[in-house]
């Protein structure tokens, strides 16, 4: 284990550069659940997409920065900890206002967070008891929680089609849970993947402002985008 040898600083944990990206997309996905919890659904999902996008630069941005190992791990911890609240809960919220006022949305919000949850887990004990000398990773073993935002912003824009189903979302949303579990491989995006990523995140980004009017929410709520 590491032992800090920071004392300098009034509050604990780490507070830079490396890690600020991370806590800006935290900070837009606890936002993004305000909104839509009160009904402004099309404001939710821009901050999905913000909190990919987040996540898609931030180990980029850390790389950058010099650190100490316990720095490093903290960035490691953070990072899993941001992914859960980000792409575990927040779009199971959403699940709340898109998918039908029942036991079906319940479970599959449950599900899907559940195996977010079990999935980060996972890998945080695979990445600490690694072998420093051991090989880079070149795939993921199932889906990892990040595509939920860019996948579920997709799913949600179809649930503007006329006469699309509330099912939809919820449903999507337990595939997804089974796919975050499941063990088979996905190859890790690198350079145009990364670029082809980002350019698919602009198109959705611009259908949600086009037509997120469009997407009903639950009874309980009043489209007020």
């Amino acid at each position: 284990m590491f032992k800090s040898k920071d004392r300098s600083s009034p509050l604990i944990g780490f507070y830079n550069y490396s890690v600020i990206v991370t806590y800006l997309g935290l900070l837009t996905g606890i936002y993004g659940m305000n909104l839509a919890l009160t009904g402004r659904i099309r404001g939710a999902i821009i901050c999905l997409l913000v909190c990919g996008l987040c996540d898609m630069m931030d180990g980029a941005i850390a790389r950058t920065c010099k650190r100490t190992p316990e720095a490093m791990c903290f960035g490691m911890q953070i990072d899993s900890l941001c992914d859960m609240v980000c792409f575990g809960v927040f779009p199971a919220v959403i699940a709340f206002v898109l998918g039908p006022a029942n036991g079906f949305t319940i479970a599959a919000s449950m599900l899907y967070t559940l195996a977010a949850v079990i999935r980060l887990s996972y890998f945080n004990v695979q990445e600490i008891m690694k072998d420093e000398d051991a090989e880079k990773r070149t795939h993921y073993t199932g889906l990892p929680v990040t595509a939920s935002a860019l996948i579920m912003p997709l799913i949600a824009l179809l649930c503007a089609l006329p006469k699309a189903s509330a099912y939809v979302y919820p449903a999507s949303l337990s595939i997804m849970g089974v796919l975050f579990v499941s063990r088979f491989q996905v190859k890790k995006p690198y350079g145009r993947a990364i670029a082809l990523m980002a350019l698919i995140g602009l198109i959705i980004l611009i259908l949600i402002i086009i037509l997120g009017g469009s997407i009903p929410c639950t009874r309980f709520f009043t489209n007020v985008n």
